[in-house]
């Protein structure tokens, strides 16, 4: 997940100006962007949003691939 945050998700999102691009001369892996803006947090918002609406804990836990419902609520 690290190489599709670092070279898919960052550029998209500074493509779409949510977060500073690249410095010049940075390297590929070098993002000013703080953790807060990795694609863990969408999956944390889907998530969030999935249970709000009512979704079940158990099919929220399997659909992100946890082990258990337990990994999902913490």
């Amino acid at each position: 997940m690290n190489a599709w945050n670092t070279y898919i998700w960052k550029p998209a999102l500074a493509q779409a100006g949510v977060i500073p691009p690249r410095a010049e001369g940075a390297k590929a892996w070098q993002w000013a962007a703080a953790p807060k803006d990795g694609f863990r947090v969408l999956r944390h918002t889907y998530a969030s949003i999935m249970l709000e609406a009512g979704e079940s804990v158990v099919t929220l836990a399997r659909w992100l691939g946890h082990s258990s419902p337990a990994i999902t609520l913490g």
